[in-house]
């Protein structure tokens, strides 16, 4: 039986744009809702968020129902797959990212608290929802070579 597994990586031109960047759009599930704006980092190659009002409606909310969503970066539209975020070394240096990147003072309260509980733990890593790999496993390809 095959399955399929999401990419797990954006292209270098990607991560480096959203580096570079410091607002994004998000929109969470299927549908053409509107963008709403949050802040991105990045670490290690790898593209993370956290939702600051937790809303039972809001986007982090709708990813956990549908992973399915898009990011604006730049002048993109990027379809996305959303994952949460476990461990607490990724969850450190996706904080320490945040300090880094948002570091005007207004900035500083909001870092602060998306290092604290329930907005730690609503991160979400964003991967390329368009780009799939699909594994097969050994009873496949013996069912089809015979």
């Amino acid at each position: 039986m095959a399955a399929r597994v999401p990419a797990r990586r954006f292209s270098p031109a990607v991560v480096r744009a959203a580096a570079a960047t410091k607002y994004f759009g998000v929109r969470a599930g299927d549908d053409e809702h509107r963008f709403l704006g949050i802040w991105i980092v990045e670490v290690g190659g790898r593209l993370f968020a956290r939702s600051w009002t937790l809303k039972p409606r809001g986007w982090r909310a709708v990813l956990r129902r549908d992973p399915r969503g898009a990011v604006q970066i730049g002048s993109r539209t990027i379809k996305i797959r959303a994952r949460a975020v476990r461990g607490e070394r990724l969850q450190d240096a996706i904080t320490a990212a945040y300090f880094i990147k948002y570091n005007t003072p207004s900035s500083l309260h909001y870092c602060r608290g998306f290092a604290r509980g329930r907005r730690r733990a609503s991160t979400v890593e964003f991967v390329p929802a368009s780009q799939y790999v699909v594994l097969a496993t050994h009873s496949r390809i013996s069912e089809s070579t015979t």
